[in-house]
């Protein structure tokens, strides 16, 4: 949320961007400057996979981060603070008053206006599963995060109990998988362990309300900073671009359940042979509507609210 910056520009994922009111751009969202140490978060239906955004949105899908990223404010706001002050658009129109003519078109549903965080350098991901990046270290070497697992362990296995695993927060190429001492070494052993004890008590919470909707949360990552000097739960929050859902009846250790995220893109993105180097190939319609439904059945299947009752465009 904040950096270091140059006279007019500010470095972000390798990407030079004009201050301004517009101060930020990513693979999916664009933060403009609202004054008075507030910020508009606006999510797009840009996708991205393997680190290149695709030529095709994904309708809805903006509309679904922010719904869910309040949706899961709201039931860990006795957890801890968060950055967010309203998803009402007309109040973020007013607030960005002249400047409000910057923002994107239709921005009702996928734009939240938040307080300035001084974010932590570490993305704090939660782990009750194996899979992924997981599994395979897991298949290598018998642990995760360097923390050895017990033997036999299969592919989407339950863990004895979730795992913190942070990684770094990469400006280019991949993030990298770290440890907690490497964590520590980045922001201090005190703040590691709270935002440990923090992010653990979310998926927790989280792994359980999912559970009575029929999803499993197999991983999350979470992003802090502090606000005001507290620890305060930032940017997206348990979404399908930060999460890994599985439909609880068709777990299986042993196999690779069925994703409430953007896999139908990457799996025809590996059947074309492309190279994953930019410009990616032009998705399919088939494949941009399977994942435009995976997307509004993870939101409404988690929140138990019909995604089209929210701000309706």
């Amino acid at each position: 949320m904040t950096g270091p910056e140059e006279p007019g520009r500010l470095v972000q994922t390798g990407r030079l961007v004009q201050t301004g009111r517009l101060v930020q751009t990513g693979k999916v969202r664009d933060i403009y400057d609202a004054g008075d140490g507030l910020l508009v978060m606006v999510a797009s239906d840009r996708i991205s996979a393997f680190d290149v955004v695709l030529p095709e949105p994904i309708p809805g899908k903006g509309r679904v981060l922010t719904a869910m990223t309040a949706y899961w404010l709201g039931e860990l706001a006795d957890l801890a603070p968060s950055h967010l002050v309203t998803t009402d658009p007309g109040a973020i129109v007013e607030r960005m008053g002249a400047a409000a003519g910057e923002l994107p078109a239709g921005i009702a549903g996928r734009a939240m206006l938040v307080r300035r965080a001084e974010m932590l350098p570490i993305e704090c991901i939660v782990r009750g599963y194996l899979a992924g990046s997981g599994w395979a270290e897991y298949q290598r070497s018998g642990t995760l995060h360097g923390m050895v697992l017990p033997g036999g362990l299969l592919q989407a296995s339950r863990l004895p109990e979730p795992l913190f695993t942070p990684s770094t927060k990469a400006s280019e190429g991949h993030d990298e998988n770290i440890s907690f001492d490497q964590a520590s070494d980045l922001v201090g052993k005190e703040v590691a362990e709270r935002a440990r004890d923090l992010c653990v008590e979310a998926y927790l919470r989280a792994a359980a309300k999912a559970e009575s909707a029929g999803l499993i949360v197999a991983d999350t990552k979470f992003e802090l900073g502090y606000i005001d000097g507290e620890l305060s739960i930032c940017d997206e929050v348990l979404t399908p671009d930060s999460s890994r859902f599985w439909p609880l009846d068709e777990w299986q250790p042993g196999t690779n359940p069925p994703a409430f995220d953007k896999q139908p893109v990457r799996d025809w993105l590996e059947s074309t042979g492309w190279d994953k180097k930019p410009p990616p190939p032009h998705l399919p319609e088939e494949v941009v509507a399977a994942t435009a439904e995976r997307y509004a059945t993870a939101y409404e299947r988690m929140s138990g609210l019909r995604l089209a009752d929210w701000y309706p465009a």
